[in-house]
């Protein structure tokens, strides 16, 4: 069945789980994790496919083992669309209503130094500089853990010291839980989002890559 909204219970859930993170919470409202969580997430991300490409919906639960906040659920469900490993798009459903991003939520050291790298060159950071006001102009708000000094190696005066300071960097849009919400509308602020996410996630693709190094066990 295609999708045609999320409906109140996901909200109604999650609202829920936010005022009990426990496993009794979550194994016995189950049902409307699925139902009105789940199963429309992959309906939405299915209709998305034919553009943007299969998306991978993450897992309920936290991985808390290095945490200092040890409760066991996510309050909000997301799926991501995969350019290169950590690179892409996202949607995101929860309490607060639905988020929207593209970009790249981390990155691993020999991606920060190819970042930099590619920022601090005119020829490739221009167009980046570029791409990051045309989204903000749009009403997109810039993301990424920044530091918060310069760089290394970088003067204080470098004209694209801002982003230069972005360990990660991506872009995104929040709406609240309003009444469209719960229709097919989803699909197209969606679809709007991630294509006007699309210079960026190319422009990362392109200079930053997947990372190299091998992956921590």
């Amino acid at each position: 069945m295609g999708f045609t909204g999320f409906p109140d219970e996901a909200f109604v859930f999650y609202e829920g789980l936010e005022a009990d993170n426990t496993k009794t919470y979550f194994t016995r409202h189950r049902h409307l994790y699925e139902e009105a969580v789940r199963a429309p997430m992959l309906a939405l991300t299915d209709e998305l496919a034919a553009e943007f490409g299969q998306a991978h919906l993450f897992r309920p639960h936290r991985d808390v083992r290095f945490a200092k906040d040890k409760s066991p659920y996510k309050t909000h469900q997301g799926a991501f669309v995969d350019r290169m490993p950590g690179i892409g798009l996202y949607v995101q459903i929860g309490a607060d209503g639905l988020f929207t991003a593209g970009g790249c939520y981390t990155q691993a050291p020999d991606q920060i130094a190819r970042y930099r790298a590619a920022v601090a060159e005119d020829l490739s950071g221009e167009p980046l500089e570029a791409v990051v006001a045309s989204l903000r102009a749009a009403g997109y708000e810039q993301g990424g853990d920044r530091l918060k000094t310069r760089p290394r190696d970088y003067p204080p005066d470098h004209p694209r010291i801002d982003l230069l300071r972005h360990r990660s960097l991506h872009a995104g849009r929040r709406f609240p839980p309003e009444p469209w919400i719960h229709t097919k509308e989803v699909v197209e602020r969606v679809r709007e989002g991630w294509r006007a996410y699309a210079p960026l996630v190319d422009w990362l693709a392109t200079h930053v890559r997947g990372s190299e190094l091998p992956r921590r066990r």
